[in-house]
């Protein structure tokens, strides 16, 4: 038996979300009927994480294991072919036996994109949360930085979530302006909760909208106790980046200390 490491790209707006579903379609659902059918046996896949109805991803893993030989470079034309022009293959590698998408991950790269501008466009409805007022930048890059180290992000966790822990390591938070009009937040962690980034960007806006204080953000924060109008950012502006499988690198924990 193989243990393959696949890499896959996809636009979520057609789809509801990546993990499967009875009675929904989902990114996972395609990805396994036709890698069942490119390798003649039934294909049970595991994903480095969902991502809701709407979230897209350029780094979503998928481990499986196979008894076909086909060969990795075979698969990545056949994938091209086969799957639906919004789910793209553009990495496929043989894995240890143990390796496992979800379990064997150390740390997550997540973007949010939002897009500043007078008008809706049309063209990107599907893929930015567009706003027409402009954001006061400084104050959410500040309001993030209390995100960095180790701490309960319970405040930022939806109702749904799987049990587990809600302590968790964040190495960056912040805010990259893209031209005049878009910011992409970024942000890296050993885990994330349900709606987590999602809820965090929500609450960051109301700062860079000046609804929310730096010091109210930070006392909900430290307080972990979610209320009524919190509420998560629109689904299709979120990004699943990357997925790494190696502890996250020195230097960067050591920014998080200073």
């Amino acid at each position: 038996m193989r243990t393959l490491k696949l890499t896959f790209a996809y636009d979520g707006t057609n789809y509801h979300g990546f993990q499967k579903q009875a009675n929904a379609l989902t990114v996972q659902q395609v990805i396994e009927e036709k890698l069942s059918f490119l390798c003649g046996e039934k294909i049970v896949t595991a994903g480095s994480g969902r991502t809701d109805t709407g979230v897209h991803a350029r780094g979503q893993v998928v481990s499986l294991t196979t008894s076909g030989t086909i060969p990795l470079d075979n698969l990545l034309k056949a994938c091209a072919s086969i799957l639906p022009k919004d789910i793209v293959l553009w990495q496929a590698e043989e894995a240890k036996p143990d390796f496992h998408a979800r379990y064997s991950a150390c740390w997550k790269r997540y973007s949010y994109r939002i897009v500043q501008n007078g008008y809706d466009d049309p063209f990107l409805r599907n893929y930015v949360w567009q706003m027409r007022e402009r954001l006061q930048l400084e104050k959410m890059q500040a309001a993030a930085q209390q995100l960095l180290g180790r701490h309960d992000f319970s405040f930022f966790r939806s109702a749904g979530s799987v049990p587990g822990s809600p302590v968790k390591t964040v190495y960056r938070a912040e805010w990259l302006p893209q031209g005049q009009s878009e910011l992409e937040f970024c942000i890296e962690g050993d885990g994330f909760l349900y709606h987590m980034v999602r809820n965090i960007v929500w609450s960051l806006v109301e700062v860079g909208r000046g609804l929310k204080s730096i010091e109210t953000f930070k006392s909900e924060f430290a307080d972990g106790k979610r209320h009524f109008k919190a509420a998560p950012a629109p689904p299709q502006g979120l990004y699943l980046d990357y997925v790494g499988y190696t502890p996250h690198t020195r230097a960067d924990i050591e920014k998080i200390r200073k």
